[in-house]
């Protein structure tokens, strides 16, 4: 029976090396992407609260819009330092039609919010959540590359760390707990 409990106590200082020696060498090589990946998160998740992330948005008349596209077009003509002169400036346009604007973002991440009563634009201002979110999910470095084969993997070992984590954690517990239930008297 001891020659039993031997083996098993060799077999669990194995897995214990094991799971330290792998949790050691992950860390190193995740460590960089982990740091981009958490604190773009953060910036992320405060995006809305952070106005120096995405500008805030400001409240147009009206639910209902009044104006076509063609004039949301022409309101963005209007501010000349974007230099937009035709559909093909326009990377994305986002109606809120319940809060009265479009957020137009052109070339350079600027956005350009405007009224869908008036047609006024309403602000314009950087926005640098979509840099942001590309940082976080590797795209910004070398596309779907780093994306896919280094973000995606980097996900992957943090997962690794966190189990071999979890079980550096249980494992002095459960050999106090054996210890004691080993130390006791029989009755």
């Amino acid at each position: 029976m001891s020659q039993s409990r031997g083996k098993a106590g060799a077999l669990l200082v194995r897995i214990n090396v094991l799971t330290r020696r792998i949790h050691y060498w992950v860390t190193l090589g995740i460590a960089v992407p982990v740091i981009v990946i958490v604190t773009t998160g953060v910036l992320l998740q405060v995006k809305k609260q952070s106005h120096w992330v995405q500008p805030q948005e400001i409240r147009g008349t009206g639910t209902t819009p009044t104006i076509d596209l063609h004039q949301i077009l022409a309101a963005v003509k209007t501010v000349p330092s974007l230099g937009v002169t035709g559909w093909d400036d326009i990377k994305r346009m986002d109606i809120r039609a319940d809060r009265g604007l479009a957020k137009v973002t052109v070339a350079g991440n600027w956005e350009v919010q405007v009224d869908l009563g008036t047609g006024a634009v309403l602000q314009t201002a950087y926005r640098r959540s979509d840099l942001i979110e590309s940082l976080h999910d590797g795209s910004f470095f070398l596309g779907d590359w780093s994306k896919l084969g280094l973000f995606l993997p980097t996900g992957v070992a943090l997962v690794v760390m966190w189990l071999t984590g979890l079980w550096m954690f249980w494992l002095p517990f459960s050999v106090r707990r054996k210890r004691r239930n080993a130390i006791k008297p029989s009755a």
